[in-house]
């Protein structure tokens, strides 16, 4: 009998190219599905995730689903799926769920978190963070991110197929030393939405934008800054929180890049 499982993936995505599977090159979901293909004399078992990241970003908390017909319990399928899975992929929290169950439409919101190091050149930090050595003042940047929180058409930060409005429940700029964490939580994202608005956000610390500006840029419809966006490295995908959203909205292109 076949079962429906959910689980929680992380991966340090420096290596890949996005979470989605792409002919002829690496990707997040190509290793889960040739992981499983290998537990079931090499079949395919298509793996859904919560969100399409784009190469380089990584995740901590991205969701996947898919249908296992094999004869592992729950506990053998996720020891053998991590035994298969290379270094930079691990599977957590594998669970049943219902038939039918797609992470993407049963997200409630995401949590994406932008990491900074703001401090002296480091080759560790920086595999999975931006390094920047100009001062930022992040207390500027937490009020300039209050511009972004609400229900908006966010067309100036990120391409989009359909429609442009997303619901942004908080933007949060955070300092630990030379760490700086940007955490933007939304229902969903546009396509590049996170690491344009981290742009912004970056130039607003840098005293290159005022705060005032950051919200007549959010409605100007045109893209920001011409379209740049911070680079993918110092993006995460956080976290994805479960249970139908209040207007149950099927958002098609929530990817983030």
């Amino acid at each position: 009998m076949s079962v429906r499982y959910r689980a929680r993936v992380e991966y340090d995505g420096t290596d890949y190219a996005g979470f989605q599977a792409q002919s002829g090159t690496r990707t997040v979901q190509g290793e889960l599905e040739a992981a499983l293909s290998r537990l079931v004399d090499g079949a395919r078992l298509p793996v859904e995730g919560a969100g399409r990241t784009d190469a380089g970003v990584h995740a901590t908390g991205q969701v996947i689903a898919f249908t296992y017909p094999g004869p592992l319990t729950g506990a053998e399928l996720e020891a053998a799926l991590n035994a298969l899975l290379p270094r930079d992929v691990a599977v957590r929290e594998l669970r049943p769920v219902r038939a039918g169950f797609h992470p993407r439409y049963a997200a409630r919101y995401r949590e994406y978190r932008y990491t900074v190091w703001n401090g002296p050149r480091s080759p560790l930090r920086e595999r999975t963070a931006l390094g920047l050595r100009v001062p930022l003042d992040t207390d500027a940047m937490a009020r300039a991110g209050s511009a972004f929180v609400g229900r908006h058409d966010f067309s100036a930060f990120g391409s989009t197929v359909g429609r442009p409005v997303r619901t942004v429940y908080a933007v949060r700029v955070r300092r630990r030393g030379s760490l700086v964490t940007i955490d933007v939580t939304a229902d969903a994202f546009l396509r590049g939405m996170v690491r344009r608005v981290v742009a912004v956000l970056l130039d607003v610390g840098r005293g290159k934008m005022n705060e005032e500006s950051v919200a007549a840029v959010l409605g100007a419809g045109r893209p920001a800054l011409a379209g740049q966006s911070a680079p993918a490295r110092g993006l995460c995908l956080r976290r994805v929180v479960l249970g139908r959203r209040p207007d149950d909205h099927r958002y098609g292109d929530d990817d983030e890049g």
